[in-house]
């Protein structure tokens, strides 16, 4: 897997160095996340002349790009993924390999940069994420306890925080039922040594005793969180966190920079911000996170000069010159030479070191995304058992399995 080929702890080279030219003559239409390091790739894109380049950079992301690249031609030219949403669109070959405008135009790329899955390359990476702990420093050191390094330990915080008055809800978490909700999941699932699938198979193994405790755990956590946290995604959460409410979350590390620089951060929390990695549970050391890469695509249902347009617009905004930016650099953990490693990225650097786990790359990964995001809600609203609700999960991930032809 890509992830652990990186080695994190450097900055690693996406090109051996010199400016990209960037001019194109066919249209380029992107669609990916929203997030400020996506922001500014899809703006170095924008910058190519020649022909139009157009994105749409939204949450909704994972809503629309299936549609957007079924036609044909396709909406969308590329979309930029990360492990779980590359697997998705292959499922329904909806991306081109990449190998021939890697050999044209990609000469200078990394080979670890290159996601190759059955000996294709099929994406690009330009980013590291993963998720960790983001606090308030100054309300720990008021009830007088460290950073939590365990789930447990948050909740013990969290309720002396609540006990002395300072916040009633002092936890936050992206439990926004669906997407958000399943990955909050799968952090805690992996780290209680959870398996997703029987090995070397696509049948389903949640309904288990890791799959029990991390129901429990994330119903235990909801106890501190705002009661209307199955509305809140990450953008909610760090809008609560911003604004003084909560004192722990686990957040993304591709979020970290733009925590106090948003508009309307509180100076308490400016001045009281930290981060630090990933938390463990239930007595593990295997950190409940997952690694991530982010990186783009290019769609398979478009002409050859859109494809050959879209490789060389995306190159343009992964280009090294954008390290000198400091502002820039504070994005991501980026994996673009000259990428200097900044206190933004301390988190993901530390999820890296401290063995996280990638994000399962098998093309059967985001049926079981899917189905454990709209199978949740309903045992932390208290209307049924963990084991049902994770019967329900496997009933509706062998429907889907078997539909796409990985089950029989």
């Amino acid at each position: 897997m890509f992830l652990k080929k990186v080695a994190f702890a450097s900055a690693i080279a996406l090109w051996a160095g010199g400016a990209y030219a960037c001019e194109i003559n066919a249209r380029v239409n992107i669609i990916g996340n929203e997030f400020p390091a996506i922001q500014t790739v899809g703006a170095g894109a924008a910058e190519c002349t020649g022909a139009e380049v157009s994105k749409n950079l939204t949450a909704d992301h994972k809503d629309i790009h299936v549609a957007g690249m079924q036609g044909n031609p396709a909406e969308y030219t590329s979309a930029i993924v990360a492990n779980s949403t590359l697997t998705i669109l292959m499922n329904d070959d909806l991306v081109r390999p990449l190998d021939d405008l890697v050999a044209k135009h990609g000469g200078a790329l990394q080979k670890s940069q290159l996601i190759t899955v059955d000996g294709k390359v099929m994406a690009v990476a330009f980013m590291a994420n993963a998720q960790h702990l983001m606090y308030r420093k100054d309300i720990l050191e008021e009830i007088g306890v460290e950073p939590p390094k365990t789930y447990e330990e948050m909740l013990e915080a969290a309720k002396m925080i609540r006990e002395k008055g300072i916040m009633q809800n002092p936890i936050g978490g992206a439990y926004a039922a669906g997407w958000n909700l399943a990955q909050e999941f799968n952090n805690m699932f992996l780290g209680y040594g959870g398996t997703f699938f029987k090995e070397g198979t696509a049948e389903p193994m949640i309904n288990s005793e890791a799959g029990v405790n991390t129901l429990n755990m994330m119903k235990a956590l909801t106890e501190y969180m705002n009661p209307d946290y199955l509305t809140h995604d990450s953008n909610a959460t760090n809008a609560e966190y911003r604004a003084g409410n909560i004192a722990l979350l686990n957040m993304w590390g591709s979020r970290a920079a733009s925590q106090t620089t948003a508009d309307g951060v509180t100076d308490a929390v400016k001045n009281g911000h930290a981060i630090a990695g990933p938390m463990t549970v239930g007595g593990g050391s295997t950190p409940a996170s997952t690694l991530w890469w982010d990186g783009w695509t290019v769609a398979k249902n478009v002409s050859d000069e859109e494809a050959e347009a879209t490789f060389i617009a995306m190159m343009n905004g992964i280009r090294p010159d954008m390290m000198q930016n400091d502002e820039i650099r504070q994005q991501a953990v980026w994996l673009i030479d000259g990428y200097q490693p900044t206190e933004a990225a301390i988190g993901v650097f530390e999820a890296a070191k401290a063995g996280t786990v990638p994000y399962p790359m098998v093309p059967y990964m985001g049926l079981m995304h899917g189905s454990i995001g709209n199978e949740l809600s309903d045992f932390l609203q208290g209307k049924e058992s963990a084991e049902q609700a994770l019967s329900d999960i496997e009933a509706a991930y062998t429907a889907a399995a078997k539909e796409k032809g990985f089950l029989k």
